[in-house]
């Protein structure tokens, strides 16, 4: 591999583990599992057993044998080629041009809710722009400023979510639960779409290490990171979704909204009326901070890939003032902006947001099964097969449509060929960019 320039190590242990909070502990994700009632909360152990702990695992053991920037890229060339480590790579970053539409959607029309605003979909999408953006700059400015807004964003999921465990146990011990709590899950064909999300609410853990030239004594600072915020983050997603179903019937909760109704019903219910707006202002903050950490990440995939010379020499190129990847940067930003008014396009919000996902989830995960077939290669036997066992599954789950899809096939078309088209495009790229390299 050619020689990177040189990189600031801005990240410490502390920054590194709100890093990870913020990547991972999706506060979206809480209603998403409320709304699929009390047998997720059994889904999310399972997922932290067979998924997060191998992922921990992985990426503990890969970061230590090899501490390089690129984190998941560098350790599928290692183990498997430049070809490999370019589709991992290529569907890393691509899955990100969807992931930021569907985040900042959903904490757009969370604060909608709040304020009373109407979701109208072309506000909605203008407002998500401009908070994708935002995000976007103070990342292009620095680590130095950008880690801020990441670990502001860790803060304020652990506050929301403390908040929201507090309101769900305050409110258990005065009436009991609005939601009968069962621990098996329904599997019926309407929801099995959701239980890839499940899974995919857990990944991020690899984003910090993808940043490990720019973080101080990599070698221990990653795996303790993701061991110290995994704690954390496995009680935030089985405590808030318990707590969520406490306070309101699970049927009743929606998968956009459903933390603003949770907090309004909790504030009816207790006379607190400053609890709507102070859980959505946590819940704007903790979007903001997890589409930076993502943003900060994924922008270094195509900087190390430019490195390598598989991409234009720009995106090898860090701003002379700000150190940063810019043209990475600026590139991802532009193309989230045209994915998000694209597939906005003909549906409503609701399957707007679903396909979002599930592309997100397909494309996502593709990287996953190298970084599980990495561990394994590596001596991680045991808990890659886990791993790449619950990767496989959701991937083909999350194939499956939501049962309100405007049509069927018209989804199948845009999820599957979509993706199958991606990963073409990047062999097309990648044999394009080998066949050109000098040498």
């Amino acid at each position: 591999m050619p020689q990177a320039p040189a990189l600031k190590r801005e990240l410490g242990l502390r920054d590194l583990v709100l890093f990870n909070f913020a990547a991972v502990a999706g506060i979206r994700w809480l209603a998403a599992a409320a709304h699929a009632g009390p047998g997720s909360l059994s889904l999310w152990v399972l997922a932290a057993a067979l998924f997060f702990v191998p992922s921990a695992l992985a990426v503990a053991t890969l970061s230590r044998r090899f501490p390089e920037q690129g984190g998941i890229y560098a350790w599928t060339r290692h183990a498997f080629g430049d070809w490999h480590a370019f589709l991992c790579g290529w569907c890393y970053w691509l899955s990100n041009l969807f992931y930021f539409p569907s985040l900042v959607l959903t904490g757009v029309s969370m604060g909608a809710s709040v304020l009373g605003v109407e979701e109208r979909p072309v506000r909605i999408v203008a407002i998500s722009l401009g908070i994708l953006w935002i995000a976007l700059l103070a990342n292009l400015f620095g680590l130095h400023l950008g880690k801020w807004l990441g670990n502001l964003g860790g803060l304020s999921a652990g506050c929301a979510g403390a908040l929201l465990i507090l309101l769900g146990l305050w409110i258990w011990i005065r009436s009991g639960s609005a939601t009968p709590l069962g621990l098996i899950p329904a599997f019926d064909w309407d929801k099995l779409n959701f239980w890839s999300q499940i899974a995919f609410a857990f990944g991020g853990l690899e984003l910090s290490a993808i940043l490990a030239g720019e973080i101080r004594d990599p070698q221990r600072a990653i795996s303790r990171a993701a061991w110290i915020s995994g704690l954390g983050i496995a009680g935030f997603y089985t405590l808030g979704t318990l707590a969520m179903l406490v306070l309101l019937p699970s049927d009743k909760i929606s998968i956009l909204t459903g933390l603003v109704q949770a907090a309004s019903a909790a504030g009816s219910r207790l006379g607190i009326a400053w609890l709507p707006p102070a859980l959505g202002a946590l819940i704007c903050a903790s979007v903001t901070g997890q589409l930076s950490a993502w943003i900060a990440g994924s922008a270094r995939i195509p900087y190390v890939i430019g490195i390598d010379r598989y991409f234009p020499p720009a995106f090898a190129r860090l701003h002379p003032r700000w150190g940063t990847p810019h043209i990475s940067i600026l590139v991802q930003g532009a193309a989230s902006t045209v994915f998000l008014l694209a597939l906005q396009a003909g549906e409503n919000l609701r399957i707007g947001y679903q396909l979002l996902v599930d592309m997100t989830v397909i494309t996502y995960f593709i990287p996953f099964l190298y970084l599980f077939a990495s561990a394994w290669k590596f001596g991680r036997r045991g808990s890659a097969a886990s791993g790449l066992f619950v990767t496989a599954a959701a991937i083909l789950l999350s194939l499956i449509p939501p049962p309100d899809a405007a049509s069927v096939g018209l989804f199948e078309l845009k999820l599957a060929g979509g993706s199958a088209l991606l990963v073409l495009a990047g062999r097309f790229w990648f044999q394009t960019a080998r066949q050109s390299r000098p040498g």
